[in-house]
């Protein structure tokens, strides 16, 4: 609007120039928030598995049942991503500068929001380590694959060993490092199976002990039997082993999924708590205090 200035008389627009609006996201707060928030994940989990409670092994405890163990470890996780998100979205909330350009019920969002950003970058960064041990741990799993594969089959052999011996089992040979490869042949085949030894395979090692022991026949028998028996418990032991993993690690699945949901209302609970701290100038004398 124009004014009518008397002559002589200067007006001067006092009016604050336009500036720019910058990211309402705290980008070094919620940084701060991750760090807390790993840093005590990390401390909580080195304990607990010092003292047994992990998913790795429910057998930590010596005398304690597996359930029991196993009910501790998943309340303990529970514990561990609950508290560390909140404690880390509560840093957040205080420490995130606040824009005067909202309601009081706005700055609330935004300081909520800072802690979900809190548990997103903090899962984000889990899930990286994570990975990254979940493949050191496949490495070793086929490192101690090979080396069991390698043990149960002589050092020249292929997977067309086996099936070439089957050619010229016309005599039993005498030499007891053949007879032993041989064996050894027969029964990583039947690993490759269902476990069990044929009849002819059978009656084939029993011929191998007899010749290469001079046991009885019937002592030989019971020997490859006994051999067999005892190879067969440990597959029932290591199938029954699989079986208990998995399970484990669908329940644990399960928990991480559920205890991350749980722990991102915490961390979007705890930022407003921290925000409203921050604006109240709360001060918590009993545990902070200047010395």
């Amino acid at each position: 609007m124009a004014l009518n200035t008397p002559p002589g008389v200067t007006v001067i627009d006092t009016a604050p120039a336009p500036v720019a609006e910058s990211s309402y996201v705290d980008w070094p707060a919620i940084i701060a928030g991750i760090v807390l928030a790993t840093a005590i994940s990390l401390v909580l989990i080195s304990f607990g598995s010092a003292i047994g409670l992990n998913f790795v092994d429910f057998h930590g405890r010596d005398g304690a049942p597996v359930w029991l163990v196993g009910i501790g470890a998943a309340l303990w996780f529970l514990w561990i991503q609950i508290s560390s998100f909140m404690a880390g979205g509560y840093l957040t909330g205080r420490l995130r500068r606040r824009k005067f350009d909202a309601t009081a019920d706005e700055s609330d969002l935004r300081d909520g929001a800072h802690g979900l950003l809190v548990w997103g970058g903090a899962m984000i960064f889990g899930a990286a380590l994570a990975v990254g041990g979940i493949g050191a741990l496949g490495s070793a799993v086929g490192s101690a694959a090979t080396t069991a594969a390698t043990a149960m089959a002589a050092d020249d052999s292929t997977p067309n060993d086996y099936f070439v011996d089957t050619l010229f089992r016309a005599s039993i040979p005498v030499d007891p490092g053949v007879a032993r490869d041989e064996a050894l042949r027969i029964y990583a085949q039947s690993a490759l199976t269902d476990g069990e030894i044929s009849t002819e395979d059978r009656s084939y090692l029993v011929g191998l002990v007899a010749s290469t022991t001079a046991l009885p026949p019937a002592e030989a028998e019971a020997r490859v039997d006994q051999v067999n028996a005892t190879i067969a418990e440990a597959r029932a032991t290591a199938l029954e082993a699989a079986r208990v993993a998995r399970n484990t690690g669908i329940l644990a699945a399960f928990l991480i999924a559920a205890s991350s949901l749980v722990s991102a209302i915490g961390a979007f609970w705890a930022a407003q708590k921290g925000g409203n701290h921050r604006d109240e100038n709360t001060v918590h004398a009993g545990v902070f205090r200047r010395f």
